[in-house]
């Protein structure tokens, strides 16, 4: 059978390396955060190739928003999973990172370099009121999505109020999110049923070589025996190389304590990258001074610019971090950031991998349950208070790069307003928003400097 696109939908299995050169594109084009590449997913895997139902692509992707980390790239593991067991979920989920891993360093490296050079300043200049924007955008986006009745906006006030008032770590937010929605989704199940609204505007692109009625292949069927060898092999993946930096190097040095920091971040990372960039910024600026405030920024801005996962930006925190702590000495400045920048990355992204392999053959055998859902809507709630907190914070540093002692920057702020009126209401392209700030902050610096 023979699609109106011109794609193949019979029943015959789908050649590993067609999956294998899709997944490469994706890691290269992945552009537009979570959102944008899940809509490339779906685009390209329900709408064109068929490889995969609607119902089961919606249905996947609703498990990885339950879980901590990024979404996007969970949601390409576990597709690849499903399609080509273990191999096809590893080559899946790496090659949706490794292109974003690879640039990143290239990137961190001229931004230490070159960021004193005018040019490079004036472009971040007019890049961070923009990161501000984007920042307001995903909270209004994420709120517009998810702040459908006033028990969800409760929700995201409070956690607005946790954050910014009372100084709750961010942990201690999303678990009393989840507490209050499985209590809310059992006592109104309505406020929290958020898959009514999918299940009306849900589409059907014809047969798909994964459909709603394909048998679950063997590799997908539950057993508690694959449970507890995935997490045996991940838990020695996860301690292998932590033992390794601890007698090697010891507790206390920077590669140990970034690993054992962004495994704990990568267990809290309900609500993709903009939800964890606090708990990231609490450690990583105020705890252990791996990076500063404005790097910080000037990092998102980097992420927002490259494809692959935001949360990337962990990347970028640790080659600045392994830089600026000389984990080699100052002879090898930058391969000491460069493996602290792939140490990062490494235990960042395992935890996902062992939620994909380990939970993803339950979920196959289990249908949309509110008792799943319930407790991600009200993250979800949550998260737009903890990102529009984000917001406040970059605008702080952006307006007032002085603190509030300072000049305000009526500049910053022009862009700032600007781009944000060019993502929320003439909804341009993210990628644009950025390019036309970053040549404004470059041309600002031109006129002051001549």
């Amino acid at each position: 059978m023979t699609s109106a696109s011109g794609e193949t939908t019979d029943k015959s299995a789908i050649p590993f390396w067609h999956a294998t050169l899709f997944w490469l594109k994706l890691g290269l084009v992945s552009f537009g955060g979570p959102a944008g590449q899940i809509a490339i997913m779906h685009q390209e895997l329900v709408e064109k190739r068929h490889w995969i139902s609607e119902h089961r692509f919606l249905h996947a992707l609703n498990f990885c928003m339950l879980l901590p980390g990024p979404e996007a790239q969970q949601l390409a593991t576990y597709i690849g999973w499903l399609m080509h067991k273990t191999w096809g979920g590893l080559v899946a989920g790496i090659l949706f990172v490794l292109p974003s891993l690879f640039i990143l360093i290239s990137l961190a490296w001229i931004y230490i370099a070159y960021a004193d050079v005018p040019a490079v300043a004036g472009v971040f200049y007019g890049i961070k009121p923009a990161v501000t924007a984007i920042v307001i955008y995903a909270a209004y986006r994420i709120g517009i999505r998810a702040l459908n009745n006033m028990v969800l906006l409760a929700i995201a006030a409070a956690s607005f109020i946790a954050i910014f008032v009372l100084k709750l770590a961010f942990p201690v937010i999303v678990v009393a999110a989840a507490i209050t929605g499985f209590i809310g989704g059992r006592l109104l199940p309505a406020k929290f049923n958020r898959d009514a609204a999918q299940q009306v505007n849900r589409k059907s692109y014809g047969p798909a070589i994964i459909d709603d009625q394909t048998a679950l292949p063997e590799h997908a069927q539950f057993s508690l025996q694959k449970l507890f060898k995935v997490v045996v092999i991940a838990v020695a993946l996860w301690c292998l190389p932590m033992a390794l930096l601890n007698i090697s190097l010891g507790w206390d040095h920077t590669l140990t304590q970034m690993g054992w920091f962004f495994t704990k971040a990568a267990l809290v990372t309900f609500g993709g990258a903009y939800a964890v960039l606090p708990y990231v910024y609490q450690g990583a600026v105020d705890h252990y001074g791996w990076a500063t405030p404005h790097q910080m920024i000037d990092g998102l801005a980097l992420g927002e610019t490259t494809p692959g996962p935001l949360i990337m930006i962990v990347a970028f925190v640790g080659f600045v971090g392994g830089y600026s702590h000389q984990i080699f000495g100052p002879e090898n400045l930058f391969f000491g950031a460069a493996v602290a920048a792939c140490g990062v990355t490494w235990f960042t992204f395992l935890p996902s991998f062992l939620f994909i392999f380990g939970a993803a053959p339950f979920i196959e055998t289990t249908h949309n349950d509110i008792n799943f859902t319930a407790p991600l809507t009200a993250i979800t709630a949550a998260v737009v208070g903890v990102i529009v907190n984000l917001g406040l914070f970059f605008a702080y540093h952006v307006l007032w790069p002085e603190g509030f002692a300072g000049d305000f920057d009526w500049l910053s702020a022009s862009i700032t307003g600007i781009a944000a009126i060019s993502l929320i209401t003439f909804k341009h392209n993210i990628m644009l928003v950025i390019l036309a700030s970053a040549i404004a902050g470059l041309t600002l610096t031109i006129l002051n400097l001549s």
